[in-house]
């Protein structure tokens, strides 16, 4: 039996304190880190093409899926949150679905979803 073979067979019967001490010592002795220096990327652009990650969405864009039972409330929901007219708002709401707000922070965007889906609406942030 080789010397691998017998380390692999004394590291079969330890429990996982005990593996976490080797590893320590190990770390201590050789002044080496079982820590990868730089954690593997996810499974995406970079890991299938080599590309640079894709920098983290911060404007988006909400859209007016489908009205619901409630057209007057979504239709004074709409004008409240664009500062439209009642008539410009119910041109945005008729024209369902559709855009209501572009380039918009995450923030926004969730604060206009939470309102709409209050009175029925179903909204999308893209």
């Amino acid at each position: 039996m080789s010397v691998v073979d017998e380390i692999m067979e004394k590291l079969e019967k330890m429990t996982l304190l005990e593996a976490s001490e080797l590893v320590k010592a190990i770390e201590e002795k050789f002044d080496v880190s079982a820590t990868p220096a730089v954690a593997p990327a996810a499974a995406g652009p970079a890991a299938a093409g080599g590309e640079e990650e894709e920098a983290e969405q911060t404007e988006f864009e909400v859209v007016l899926k489908e009205i619901g039972g409630q057209k007057l409330q979504v239709i004074k929901e709409v004008r409240a949150i664009l500062g439209l007219g009642l008539k410009e708002a119910k041109g945005v709401v008729d024209k369902a679905p559709g855009t209501l707000a572009e380039d918009v922070d995450k923030e926004k965007a969730n604060e206009i979803k939470e309102k709409l889906e209050a009175v029925g609406a179903k909204i999308e942030i893209k």
